[in-house]
């Protein structure tokens, strides 16, 4: 099998989970979408968690880079900071899809170990950005990681609410609201 069919797998996989979490993954429907036999996919994946920890791997791997490009392209950190909520937004914007790793870490109980270990890398991922832009921006020590957990949460669940209502309009008041209250920088307190 190709590269080619494992690059198609691990995009529908991720389509499926952003659409239907971790539970929605099964391979006779992931075969159908890429136009394989489900048993074609075994030969990249033995199973499903191994899917799952691939898929959940290649999404925090893929945000890395987004928020890397997110820092050069905003030069300054606060510009960074004030743009990091449309990276959830994308998700919504995409057939009201949700962030892949969202959806699984509400799942979490019933994931695979596998797949915690990098649901965990994810948010890992974005507080270690935040508290980085945080302590480019003059924040002070001892608050940057509490703020970096607060802006992952307030935006996670900004999305899960506007999920919900199928409402991006909603994303967005509650994203001012957090500009409002000073959680996300618009102006620095």
């Amino acid at each position: 099998m190709s590269e080619n069919a494992r690059e198609a797998i691990l995009a529908a996989a991720r389509r499926t989970a952003q659409a239907h979490g971790y539970g929605g993954l099964n391979f006779r429907d992931i075969g159908a979408e890429v136009g394989i036999k489900a048993a074609s996919i075994y030969h990249h994946f033995p199973g499903k968690a191994e899917l799952g920890a691939a898929v959940a791997k290649r999404y925090w791997e893929d945000t890395a880079a987004s928020l890397e490009a997110l820092s050069k392209a905003n030069g300054d950190p606060r510009k960074a900071l004030q743009a990091y909520p449309g990276l959830f937004r994308r998700s919504l914007e995409n057939d009201n899809r949700m962030c892949l790793c969202s959806f699984m870490a509400a799942e979490y109980d019933d994931l695979p170990d596998a797949v915690k270990t990098e649901v965990q890398a994810f948010a890992d991922v974005n507080v270690a950005w935040l508290t980085k832009m945080l302590a480019a921006a003059s924040v002070p020590a001892g608050k940057r990681e509490a703020r970096a957990r607060a802006i992952y949460a307030a935006v996670a669940g900004a999305q899960l609410m506007a999920r919900s209502r199928a409402d991006l309009k909603l994303f967005d008041a509650l994203i001012e609201s957090y500009r409002g209250s000073g959680l996300i920088p618009s102006k620095w307190r």
